[in-house]
């Protein structure tokens, strides 16, 4: 006992003396409670003690990350630190790395408490056991976060009947546009409204290129993204493999080899075309991460959209036309989900903190546009901001909703109001609501994503031959066991819908 009471007096003296020093310095650094300590805080044989705030991994997906970074989640510390009593180390995965260095970390068990995710590997990582059930969690003790977000979107995320990530409520529908920058638009006269196809896009592309130059690539792609959007038209069963779909408007449900199928390929056979006239760069297959201020490019978007990428590209004005959806499919509603890890310790909290970026506007900002003062500035509140930087590096599309978040000086004010709408407006898959169950079939995805990762580069940005490559590819990819893909595919949807 009284070396009990001997190492208190030494823990109090070591306080005050702390305390002093702190006072002396200026220093502001806080304690492991968030609050600084006195000696009236001194343990006292009653009394508990104080808590640690638990501090989360997030990975998310974004840009080079700017000087400024840590002020920035600093202050988003300090406001849930005091909201929730959660803290966050945000880890960014770039746009070039995200598919290797997520796949990783799932695979090495490397710790984490939440990681954005998507169709394209949502399915796979569940199967894997890398995420937690919150089918009860979420509604038990994040009540508002269930509420927030429609049925429909919930539904869409369900792996086996259970939730395993929370949705981003966003455009969840997908609406594709061709984006212009408009000084090329004005100096060549494209009719931007009457473009609805690729094929409609060869005469203003080359007209670009002849007047700009041999060193000027009107369409730049890169690897991992090709044309966006390129694979539309095929619901891929949220396998994330684009070789494998049933057509969106199929009444039939046919589950097809989307490669062999003739719009699929006239278009390849257009984009090669492109690339060997010098419309798409050449170093598109090895290309990371675009550069700013393209001429032209593809992107799945929302009203106003542009206003962000004029900032981010230093572009004067895009222009930016729709030309397919909005439609419902499972892998939109899961094109952006956060899930936490099936071993976090604090699975309550990082619900309790996605509930907070879901609900709160103040933090939703923060997140989504950076540090105050340096990267943006209200203009009314918390509705909207103006941005003064283009190094934020966090894509906002994959935090939380949009319908708490501020809307962009220069955007339509009423733009979250034009996403619901087109949510609202939008048609549904033929398949909506299926997820295929890769459990039975996971060696024959995995060794048929392998063929595809070997050829798809170089495929979706132009750079191969199709009328070649997709004769060999296919080979490949049945002899890797795609055809029993396609099979289980059939079965389950058909049991599915009957």
């Amino acid at each position: 006992m009284k070396k009990s009471w001997k190492l208190v007096s030494t823990l109090c003296i070591l306080t005050l003396m702390a305390a002093a020093l702190a006072a002396c310095s200026g220093s502001n650094t806080p304690s492991a409670t968030n609050e600084p300590q006195s000696a009236t805080d001194a343990p006292k044989k009653t009394e508990a003690p104080s808590k640690e705030i638990p501090t989360l991994v997030w990975w998310l997906i974004g840009g080079q990350v700017p000087n400024n970074f840590d002020k920035a989640v600093d202050a988003m510390n300090a406001y849930t630190a005091e909201k929730i009593g959660v803290k966050i180390d945000i880890k960014v995965a770039s746009w070039g790395e995200w598919d290797t260095k997520i796949n990783t970390i799932v695979n090495t068990g490397e710790p984490f408490d939440i990681m954005f995710t998507n169709s394209g590997k949502y399915s796979k990582q569940t199967a894997m056991g890398a995420f937690a059930d919150i089918t009860d969690l979420v509604q038990s003790e994040t009540p508002d976060l269930y509420k927030l977000i429609p049925e429909k979107v919930w539904d869409g995320t369900k792996i086996g009947g259970k939730y395993y990530s929370v949705p981003t409520y966003k455009d969840s529908s997908l609406t594709q546009y061709w984006v212009y920058d408009d000084k090329y638009v004005q100096k060549y006269n494209i009719d931007i409204n009457s473009i609805k196809t690729l094929q409609d896009l060869d005469g203003p592309l080359r007209s670009m290129k002849s007047g700009e130059g041999k060193s000027f690539y009107p369409l730049p792609m890169t690897q991992g993204e090709g044309l966006n959007g390129f694979f539309n038209t095929y619901d891929d069963l949220t396998l994330g493999f684009a070789p494998i779909g049933v057509r969106t408007d199929d009444e039939s449900r046919t589950v097809v080899s989307v490669l062999e199928q003739p719009d699929i390929m006239a278009n390849l056979k257009l984009l090669h075309q492109w690339y060997q006239d010098g419309i798409i760069n050449p170093d598109a297959p090895t290309k990371t991460e675009n550069d700013k201020g393209r001429a032209f490019f593809a992107a799945q978007a929302f009203p106003g959209a542009e206003v962000s990428w004029q900032i981010n590209d230093a572009v004067e004005k895009y222009s930016m036309v729709q030309h397919f959806g909005p439609i419902y499919t499972t892998s939109t509603i899961q094109g952006s989900l956060n899930a936490i890890s099936a071993n976090s310790k604090y699975k309550k909290e990082a619900l309790k903190y996605l509930e907070l970026v879901n609900t709160d506007p103040k933090l939703r900002n923060m997140l989504a546009f950076g540090e105050l003062g340096v990267d943006y500035n209200n203009v009314n509140g918390e509705k909207v901001i103006e941005r003064i930087s283009d190094t934020w590096p966090l894509a906002a599309y994959s935090q939380g909703t949009f319908f708490n978040l501020a809307v962009t000086k220069g955007a339509p004010e009423d733009q979250w109001d034009q996403v619901k709408k087109l949510n609202d407006a939008a048609i549904s898959s033929t398949v909506l609501g299926f997820a295929l169950d890769i459990s039975n079939i996971q060696t024959e995805l995995a060794n048929s994503q392998a063929v595809w990762d070997k050829y798809k580069y170089e495929l979706i940005t132009g750079a191969s031959d199709p009328e070649k490559m997709i004769p060999k590819i296919t080979a490949e990819l049945m002899s890797a066991g795609m055809d029993t893909i396609m099979k289980a595919a059939q079965e389950q949807i058909n049991a599915y819908f009957k």
